[in-house]
């Protein structure tokens, strides 16, 4: 994978604010290329020092294996979940996800701006426009 496009992930994901969440989709959405497996393995590669818990599933489920450093933190940040929470705070049993619809980040103008500029960042330039070297015809010495 491209470092750039590593990098504008993780300035992405240092975006989203306490209590909010992002889906995995939400932010190859924003960047306009790869997809969420490709979000995912950046993730699991690349997260050092970022708020790896706010970047999940689109149904809600934390970040496989992490659940429990992933419940504490939600619960900390205040992070609006939903089913057998109080179970699980009790007894680390029960079912829960993240209540995407409430979490879910709304980026302000300034953070669209932002991640407009890390896509159009990642973007190859387009042909003629001088930024490359123009084509040769086929059959052409240079």
């Amino acid at each position: 994978m491209r470092q750039e496009y590593i990098d504008a992930v993780r300035s992405i994901v240092a975006m989203v604010p306490p209590g909010t969440a992002v889906a995995y989709s939400d932010i190859s959405d924003l960047l306009g290329q790869g997809g969420p497996r490709q979000i995912g393995a950046i993730m699991a590669r690349h997260s050092e020092g970022l708020c790896w818990w706010r970047v999940l599933r689109a149904s809600g489920e934390a970040p496989s294996g992490h659940e429990l450093e992933a419940f504490r933190r939600y619960r900390e940040e205040g992070t609006p979940l939903r089913g057998r929470v109080a179970d699980f705070e009790r007894t680390g049993k029960g079912r829960w996800k993240v209540d995407f619809p409430s979490a879910r980040w709304a980026p302000r103008e300034e953070d669209f701006l932002a991640m407009d500029a890390l896509a159009d960042s990642l973007r190859e330039p387009e042909p003629g426009n001088g930024d490359r070297p123009p084509a040769t015809a086929p059959g052409m010495n240079v």
